[in-house]
């Protein structure tokens, strides 16, 4: 899903070169960093001495979360729903605005797929 953070090899690279009299921009620049990462890496490790990435954020912030049980229930109960058909059911039934993407993603953390079977077979000429 999201970005992994970069190696611990060139967060030590950009540090040591602005240690050795580079600006933080031109350290970025060397090793094809952006300006913002090399700026934080400097300030982290200027402050607690650590080259390490912070740690990551696990929870989600999907306002489907609040509607998790309900949407698990109908997947449960009419499992030939689209997700295009969830949007609108989530819409007309409990007044919430989504997407399709949005709801791929929610059940992708719930370990759920959407996957074609011979029950659901796609739309057009065989």
């Amino acid at each position: 899903m999201g970005r992994r953070p970069y190696s611990e090899d060139i967060r030590v690279r950009v540090i040591e070169a602005v240690a050795g009299g580079a600006s933080r921009r031109g350290a970025a620049d060397r090793f094809a960093v952006s300006p913002s990462s090399a700026i934080r890496w400097v300030e982290r490790y200027e402050q607690t001495g650590s080259i390490c990435p912070r740690p990551r954020k696990r929870n989600s912030r999907s306002p489907l979360e609040a509607h998790a049980s309900w949407l698990l229930d109908l997947v449960a109960r009419e499992s030939d729903l689209t997700l295009d058909e969830i949007v609108q059911r989530l819409l007309r039934d409990r007044g919430v605005v989504t997407t399709d993407s949005s709801l791929d993603r929610f059940f992708k953390r719930h370990r759920m797929s959407f996957k074609k079977n011979s029950a659901r077979r796609r739309a057009g000429a065989a």
